[in-house]
């Protein structure tokens, strides 16, 4: 089966040596992906603003992958404080309220630096044609 890597020219991607999502017939995974923090929109402090941040932008790599929100069958949600449970739910639920993927959530110690709230990793079945 034909392998299709999308990368986002992100500077981790190089240094690790790693893919925002692969997509291989028709399974796609996506990566762990934490917000852009621009500390306008999304600030260190606002985990809602930094899971619809995430969703937002997995929604793109997504599209580029001719796959949309509606085929994601599995969320993965870290989170540096459980406490913060609803305001990541309720991003969460914005996009996926009507879908209902599997989803887990995972208190952590900590992630990559320590503006990161949350990092959600997505697994997607494209529809077959």
């Amino acid at each position: 089966m034909k392998r299709q890597n999308i990368l986002t020219g992100s500077l981790w991607e190089e240094k690790m040596g790693y893919c925002r999502a692969v997509r291989i017939g028709n399974t796609v995974e996506v990566s762990g992906t934490v917000a852009i923090i621009d500390g306008v929109n999304v600030k260190s402090n606002d985990a809602h603003a930094q899971t619809l941040n995430i969703l937002e932008r997995v929604e793109k790599v997504l599209e580029e992958l001719h796959v949309s929100m509606e085929d994601v069958i599995r969320t993965r949600i870290f989170t540096t404080d459980v406490s913060l449970f609803e305001e990541i739910a309720s991003a969460h639920a914005k996009f996926f309220k009507n879908i209902k993927p599997t989803t887990g959530f995972y208190g952590i110690k900590q992630l990559v630096a320590p503006e990161y709230l949350v990092e959600i990793e997505f697994t997607a079945i494209a529809n077959e044609k």
